[in-house]
């Protein structure tokens, strides 16, 4: 099972070399600094338990925490582990110039991390944080985007368009984006139901709530679990409809719930109405 640390890690300027004296008389001063070596003996316990390879590294992944997607792998020793729970900012280990590289420090697309997990072996660690940009050099979202059945079928120059790798529900709101942008075209036929919905905000906006409905009466019912399961997938699939009619990205919604999930109902309650003022 993946271990995480970092949600106990606070940010400090750590060095494995480094050791501090306590002189000064100061209670206050005293006390933090005994929190400092608390955190640094914590980070050179974790470091320790690292499985590097004979080269000092471990594979470092860096994930987006909203939307889960893979956005760049590296290698990682110490130093870098250590930076990044200093800085909060992903840092690697370049194996080509045998140094430390944190990502976007020349393009500052930063990756800000949120939280360190480590695999059940020890040896690949996971960096999962929130982009500032691009990842790739390219200018793609992520260094992942050739599909190999796409390589398999076509040779590389007839590859039209490169596909990010994509979860359930981000594929869902690619293909309801794709479904917006054809609004445009003239269509003749049938029309489908996302392009109907995308065309009619009252129809959207009935069928949300007739569906959200549903979805409580399978509680009220104690209906069987795969039908709440489908009908919740009947929310979901509509309520992004309604997103993508206002230009919202599902990933702004999870930044959401991820931010207050650090803090009390009171808390938001509170925070909602000062910023309603």
């Amino acid at each position: 099972m993946a271990v995480s640390y970092l949600h106990f890690l606070q940010p400090l300027n750590f060095s494995s070399t480094s050791r501090l004296s306590i002189s000064s008389r100061d209670s206050s001063t005293r006390r933090n600094t005994c929190l400092v070596l608390a955190s640094n003996n914590k980070v050179e316990t974790l470091l320790d338990s690292v499985k590097w390879d004979d080269k000092g590294l471990a594979v470092a992944i860096a994930q987006n925490v909203d939307t889960g997607a893979i956005l760049m792998q590296g290698f990682a020793n110490r130093d870098a582990v250590a930076t990044t729970i200093s800085s909060r900012k992903a840092t690697f280990f370049s194996r080509s110039r045998s140094t430390l590289w944190t990502k976007g420090e020349t393009s500052n697309n930063f990756i800000n991390v949120h939280d360190i997990f480590i695999d059940c072996d020890r040896d690949s660690i996971i960096y999962l944080g929130t982009p500032d940009g691009p990842t790739c050099h390219t200018g793609a979202e992520t260094c992942y985007y050739t599909r190999v059945s796409d390589s398999l079928e076509h040779l590389e120059s007839e590859i039209e368009e490169n596909k990010l790798a994509q979860t359930t529900l981000y594929s869902l709101e690619s293909t309801i984006s794709l479904r917006k942008a054809e609004l445009e075209v003239p269509q003749s036929g049938k029309p489908s139901w996302t392009r109907r919905l995308l065309l009619d905000n009252k129809l959207l906006c009935s069928k949300i709530r007739e569906e959200a409905n549903e979805l409580c009466q399978t509680l009220e019912e104690n209906e069987e679990k795969s039908r709440t399961a489908s009908e919740m997938a009947d929310v979901l699939y509509h309520a992004m409809v309604l997103l993508a009619v206002k230009d919202v990205k599902m990933e702004e919604v999870l930044q959401v719930l991820r931010e207050r999930f650090s803090q009390s109902g009171i808390e938001e309650k509170r925070r909602r109405a000062s910023s309603s003022k």
